[in-house]
């Protein structure tokens, strides 16, 4: 579902010399608009200083962002970008993690929106309703237009990507099998998938990421059915009410446009709560459970239409996954490692879309489309002499066993260093056997693990990086890259503390300086986190 900008405030296509009353302009305006299929209901006029001003300059030209940073609330985020150009407030808004999955980096999806060259504003997954919200509110500022309408006719079409190079263009894959990582006694459900690219023609590097289009659980979608009162079979589109529940509309967290509509068919003070979830509140306390079901359950009697119930939910996003092979190592196969989302919230259980699709739900055989998203500065040094140092914890493997592949296929003399880290060693240890005998073939110089429930004291990644710091400041020194892939909230942050505490430890750094340290490691591209 396309969400187009809000028209809010009209401006002039036309030059002010034009010889038009101020009637005119807007009328002829709106019909150039309509002409040109600006998918807009005003287009501005604005001066180059005007909307240098209102946009702010293009990526790369202003490299003051304090808030690109994944672990920083949207809040927070918002306030360091208050007083900025619109552009830059709207990156502010994008959830900071660089991760491709709508296509561009967080900088230069709200450049494109912010020039009228994008009209979706929920594209940014990671940042959910929070972020389609923000964007709401800075797009109404611009109005429904371009902000850059006066160079609008030197402005080519974006081209469109090869076949299965993004999420606008995915191809067919051939699901091949499943196997379970964790050991009897394991707290958690993590999968390793392969898939057959051979009839696809994709190719991709270490460190790309895959893009999978997967389906809702239909008996998720057949319990929204039944609790609307209507028909499987209802037309939508050119399929069905429950295919397009299951293919084609995301069932999660129920987005501010369901409960638009309820307030339309209700009224008193069952509209009032609709109409304050629509804005974002919490009257009852119960907005975290509002999934569509839940909304469904709470607004429960309501006779909905199915074609304005479907148009009013969001489109079901592709999830982005690292991949966990080389194409050196298998060609024509691709691997992930996935953990399977299923948590208790309320009284019901929920459940990850892609990754229970990939770990229960798909048959082996079947095809699903996909594509490739490149890596974002996240990849191998260009110089294989330079050694590498991965922090990995749980699925944050999935990069790494990817790059030492790659670094064994191509017999690449520089060491590598992987610190893994999960819950227990004996059910926990994904890739064991690999990993271990790349260790005693001398290809994985240092294997360091750290596990959290196995004894007394919880021990994770960041730990084993002090207790080794002495030898880790050694390695950069000696010019290491430094990866970090996993939970970007809390276990990335950690990292970076602890190099900078290693740095202070071991390289006689003040504190300020080695924050600066680790940040010439970013600037440089010795510092790659790949990070959700």
């Amino acid at each position: 579902m396309s969400i187009s900008l809000p028209p809010v405030k009209t401006f002039d296509l036309l030059p002010e010399s034009a010889p038009f009353t101020p009637e005119q302009r807007v009328w002829l305006s709106g019909f150039f608009a309509g002409y040109l299929n600006l998918d807009t209901a005003a287009v501005t006029a604005l001066s180059s200083r005007e909307a240098e001003a209102l946009i702010g300059t293009a990526p790369g030209e202003d490299e003051d962002a304090p808030w690109h940073d994944p672990a920083m609330d949207i809040a927070e985020r918002m306030k360091l970008a208050e007083g900025k150009p619109l552009r830059r407030r709207m990156f502010a808004a994008m959830a900071q993690q660089d991760c491709g999955q709508c296509g561009y980096v967080c900088e230069t999806y709200s450049q494109a929106i912010a020039e009228g060259k994008e009209p979706k504003l929920n594209l940014c997954a990671p940042g959910g309703k929070d972020t389609l919200r923000a964007l709401k509110e800075l797009a109404a500022e611009m109005g429904a237009a371009p902000a850059l309408a006066p160079a609008m006719a030197e402005v080519a079409p974006t081209p469109a990507a090869a076949p299965g190079l993004g999420r606008d263009n995915p191809v067919e894959v051939t699901f091949v099998s499943r196997r379970k990582l964790n050991g009897a006694g394991s707290e958690k459900e993590t999968w390793h998938v392969e898939f057959d690219l051979t009839d696809s023609a994709l190719t991709y590097e270490a460190g790309d990421s895959f893009g999978v289009f997967a389906a809702n659980d239909p008996r998720l979608a057949d319990a929204v059915i039944a609790l609307m009162g209507a028909r499987p079979e209802h037309p939508i589109g050119s399929g069905t009410l429950r295919d397009a529940l299951i293919y084609d509309r995301s069932l999660g967290a129920a987005p501010d446009g369901l409960f638009q509509l309820i307030s339309f068919v209700t009224g008193g003070a069952v509209r009032a709560k609709a109409q304050a979830l629509a804005r974002g509140e919490d009257p009852d306390g119960d907005l975290a459970l509002l999934d569509v079901l839940g909304a469904l359950h709470k607004f429960s009697g309501l006779r909905l239409s199915p074609e304005a119930f479907a148009e009013a939910l969001d489109e079901l996003q592709p999830r982005l996954y690292s991949i966990s092979s080389s194409p050196r190592h298998q060609a024509g196969r691709l691997t992930l490692t996935v953990d399977a989302v299923r948590y208790q919230l309320g009284r019901r259980q929920r459940i990850g879309v892609a990754s229970t699709f990939l770990g229960s739900r798909i048959e082996q055989g079947q095809t699903l489309k996909a594509y490739i998203q490149k890596a974002h500065g996240f990849g191998l040094p260009a110089d294989p002499l330079k050694p590498i140092i991965m922090v990995g914890p749980g699925t944050g493997i999935a990069p790494f066993r990817a790059f030492l592949q790659e670094r064994a296929a191509a017999k690449a003399p520089g060491r590598n260093w992987l610190f893994f880290g999960h819950q227990r060693m004996a059910s926990d240890f994904f890739y064991a056997d690999e990993l271990n005998a790349m260790k005693a073939a001398g290809q994985l110089e240092r294997l360091t693990l750290a596990w959290s429930r196995d004894g007394s004291e919880k021990i994770y990644v960041q730990d084993r990086m002090r207790e080794n710091g002495a030898e880790l400041w050694a390695w950069f020194g000696q010019g290491a890259h430094f990866y970090v892939c996993g939970d970007a909230k809390r276990m990335a942050k950690d990292v970076e503390r602890a190099l900078v505490d290693i740095a202070v430890a071991h390289g006689g750094l003040s504190s300020d300086d080695a924050i600066a340290f680790v940040a010439g490691l970013r600037k440089s591209g010795r510092y790659q986190a790949d990070v959700y």
